[in-house]
């Protein structure tokens, strides 16, 4: 039976793609009955109708599944952030760099309009999340600087795009394929005027190895990670934390912090260690009044 990616969902199709185009399927009955949802990026099983139809007959396993966006098998995501209109946001970076690490999937902070500011802005931005091991890029797509180094990080992935309004996410899908960024920025629109904002996503091949997608629910982007292991996602607390006085040291307000005092000493970025608290605090307060 032929198998294929689920390209777009909406409203019970679902738009399947393989080698030899894209079909327009429904998912069988009994998916309902079993509870069997089917997510964009899915690798499914499909019967063919004709020439342009079929029925999705099997959903394959998931390596991945993102809850807000609702997309599966994601293995990448590019967490685009602009370093000045708007002024790079380290918060909501923080966040969502939780968010995709937590769900197994790389991220990769791609530092967009590098030409608006300095050397020396950048450096000041990008420097405390390498030093974390995260992989970062500096683009600026109106000077054509730093494209073609993204295209070569997401060949092969399937990879979704994160970040806030305004960071130049449809400007560098233009710039990765004629037309990407219209066709992301038009869905994105199509939301903003809709009610279920963050149901639809979709899915786009740039070659037979590499699909990308817009988040637009990104405002969403949802934490499911427990407070007493935020910790684990702050990799550049890992060594400073081996000075802590306490094995299980929540870095919070235990006496003899290792992280605490990395902070105060300079050699930990203190924007980073506010996102950790700000994260612990909501995540500690969604727990408690969870019941």
């Amino acid at each position: 039976m032929p198998e294929g990616v689920v390209m777009r969902a909406l409203s019970g199709f679902y738009d399947v793609a393989d080698q030899e185009g894209v079909r327009r399927c429904r998912a069988r009955g009994v998916f309902r009955k079993r509870g069997i949802t089917v997510l964009v990026g899915d690798r499914v099983k499909f019967e063919p109708i004709g020439r342009s139809e079929g029925i999705v007959t099997e959903v394959l396993p998931r390596k991945t599944e993102l809850v807000r966006p609702p997309i599966a098998n994601v293995d990448m995501a590019l967490l685009v952030f602009s370093l000045r209109n708007p002024t790079f946001h380290t918060n909501l970076l923080d966040r969502a760099l939780v968010a995709v690490s937590s769900e197994n999937i790389e991220p990769v902070i791609v530092v967009t309009k590098c030409d608006l500011g300095t050397k020396d802005e950048l450096e000041q931005a990008v420097t405390p999340y390498q030093k974390a091991g995260y992989k970062t890029l500096a683009v600026s797509v109106h000077a054509g600087h730093g494209v073609e180094a993204v295209q070569d990080v997401i060949f092969g992935h399937v990879a979704v795009f994160v970040g806030p309004s305004g960071a130049g996410k449809s400007s560098l899908g233009n710039a990765l394929s004629p037309g990407l960024g219209l066709k992301m920025g038009e869905v994105s629109e199509k939301l903003g005027r809709g009610r279920h904002t963050t149901r639809h996503v979709e899915l786009y091949q740039l070659n037979p190895e590499t699909f990308v997608a817009d988040a637009p629910g990104f405002s969403q982007l949802e934490i499911t990670v427990a407070s007493d292991q935020l910790r684990n996602y702050f990799p550049d607390f890992h060594e400073p934390a081996l000075r802590c006085a306490y094995r299980g040291c929540l870095h919070v307000d235990e006496v003899d912090c290792g992280v605490r005092k990395a902070v105060a000493e300079g050699a930990l970025l203190a924007a980073r260690y506010a996102s950790y608290r700000s994260l612990y605090e909501e995540i500690r307060h969604k727990e408690e009044t969870k019941y």
